[in-house]
C-alpha cells in the first residue's frame, strides 16, 4: 500500500511541509514518484513519521530523534544510547517543571498584589512586570 503526501499527513498528524522537511533532512527516505512526479509513501514511511511525531510530542529535540532513528537501524546494538536519551529528556522535563512552578508562584504573587481599585499609575501588576527586581525568586 502506498500513500500520497496528503493521505500520509492525515494519517500521521504531521503537516505536509513538515513531511517534506523530514524528507529533506533524511529522516525519512525519499519517496517513490509516479509518472506525474507525485510523491508516494510506503507503510515504513508512515511508521517512521508516527515515531518522529511521538518523539516530538514527548519533547525530544531533533538531534535526539535523529539518534534514535539511527539506533533503530541497528537492531543488534545495545540500547544503552536510547536509555541515555530517555533519561536526559526526563531530566530536561523535570528542570522545566521546576522552572514553571517558580514562574507560577511568582505570577500568582503578582496577580494577587493588586486589588483592582487602583489607577494604572499605582498598579502593582504593571510595576512588577516592568521591574524584575520586584520578583521574589529567580524565575
Amino acid at each position: 500500500m502506498d500513500f500520497s503526501i496528503g493521505e500520509l499527513s492525515r494519517q500521521t498528524g504531521v503537516k505536509v511541509p513538515t513531511i517534506r522537511y523530514y524528507e529533506k533532512e533524511g529522516l525519512i527516505e525519499p519517496p517513490m514518484r509516479t509518472e506525474g512526479n507525485q510523491r508516494r509513501y510506503r507503510e515504513t514511511d508512515r511508521e517512521r513519521l508516527r515515531f518522529i511525531r511521538h518523539c516530538r510530542d514527548l519533547g525530544l529535540p531533533m538531534p535526539a530523534v535523529r539518534d534514535l532513528i539511527e539506533l533503530s537501524q541497528h537492531p543488534d546494538r545495545p540500547c544503552d544510547a536510547a536509555d541515555r536519551i530517555a533519561v536526559e529528556q526526563l531530566r530536561s522535563v523535570r528542570e522545566r517543571i521546576l522552572h514553571l512552578k517558580k514562574l507560577e508562584a511568582e505570577l500568582e504573587r503578582i496577580a494577587v498584589s493588586c486589588q483592582g481599585d487602583q489607577t494604572v499609575t499605582e498598579c502593582n501588576v504593571l510595576k512588577a512586570f516592568g521591574d524584575h527586581g520586584q520578583c521574589l525568586n529567580n524565575h
